[in-house]
């Protein structure tokens, strides 16, 4: 029926069965294109572009979003660069920080009605204050077209609702998995964290290498096209 069967060491068989894997729809995942410069200090209440494709937004000021690299070949697949979502040093503001990333409809609609996996790599400062070292993961549906979930949603659902990654100061990779809508439209991955007190030095997380994968398994990190150059294309359309 369309499906292929592969080693899974989790599975009791030692085997599953797969459907064919669609393309990673996160544009700009691996935070190589930063077309708009490569440090942010967004206002209060507003979605802003930061890194490609990808937005923030927080209650407050105080907020630094900035292209980092990851320096570290031991737990991370080669991938060069992250994004770091910091408050800033001496802030008191406890306002959640979040981030965030909207498809297109036409790269959310192969995922209808599948089981999926999200993924990504992620670390924290040495001073990070989100409760419990915990960053929220969500991946947020819709039925709409081409909308932005830090505007309005049209149908919203959570295939993946408000899980925690526990995060240290070592790059861990995180899976998470869900059931999409057989009649969504439009997808999105979003991240938050809600800080505690007065920021440190390093009160920031880092996270990179975001993907979403058919099927319960998150498959080896992919980025959206093969090349730099396809990546900003599709970064540009």
């Amino acid at each position: 029926n369309g499906e292929t069967l592969v080693a899974d060491s989790s599975a009791t068989t030692g085997l599953r069965w797969q459907e064919p894997k669609a393309g990673n729809p996160v544009i700009n995942s691996a935070f190589q294109v930063w077309q708009r410069g490569t440090s942010f200090t967004p206002s209060a209440n507003v979605a802003t572009y930061t890194a490609d494709r990808w937005q923030f937004i927080s209650g407050a000021t105080g907020r630094t979003i900035s292209r980092q690299t990851t320096s570290d070949s031991t737990n991370l697949p080669n991938i060069q660069y992250c994004a770091r979502i910091a408050r800033d040093s001496g802030n008191t503001s406890t306002s959640a920080l979040q981030f965030a990333q909207s498809f297109e409809s036409v790269n959310s609609i192969p995922f209808a009605g599948k089981t999926v996996t999200m993924s990504f790599y992620a670390r924290a400062g040495a001073n990070y204050s989100g409760a419990s070292n915990a960053l929220a993961v969500y991946l947020i549906a819709g039925t709409g077209t081409d909308q932005n979930p830090l505007v309005t949603y049209t149908g919203t659902s959570y295939p993946i609702n408000n899980q925690t990654a526990t995060l240290t100061t070592t790059w861990q990779r995180f899976t998470f998995t869900g059931s999409v809508g057989a009649t969504v439209t439009e997808m999105t991955p979003y991240f938050s964290f809600t800080p505690s007190g007065t920021a440190g030095a390093n009160d920031y997380l880092e996270i990179t290498g975001v993907q979403i994968d058919i099927g319960s398994v998150a498959l080896p990190f992919r980025t959206y096209a093969g090349t730099i150059q396809g990546e900003l294309a599709a970064c540009q359309r």
